[in-house]
């Protein structure tokens, strides 16, 4: 029961792209005896594998574009010197 439960969670956890499930679930592995649900495991698991990928990539995507965007941000900025107002 603990086994179909775990494989059910994994398939929501893929399709909800839902990260911090999926870590819960990869901490906590049954120990699976049957070979559908073995093969299962297998195939889900290497869902997972290309979702977490996926998103990595899009994070770094992301990153790459907000980097880009600071240092246009930045390049608009002139640099003042420094000035003392004396004239009080």
């Amino acid at each position: 029961m603990k086994r179909q439960m775990w494989l059910n969670q994994l398939k929501v956890a893929i399709v909800e792209k839902d990260t911090a499930l999926l870590e819960l679930l990869l901490n906590d592995i049954p120990k699976l005896e049957k070979k559908e649900d073995i093969e299962s495991a297998i195939v889900l698991l290497g869902e997972a594998t290309r979702l977490v990928q996926s998103l990595k990539d899009e994070t770094q995507k992301s990153m790459r574009q907000v980097k880009k965007n600071i240092d246009f941000l930045k390049s608009g900025v002139a640099d003042t010197p420094a000035k003392f107002d004396i004239t009080s």
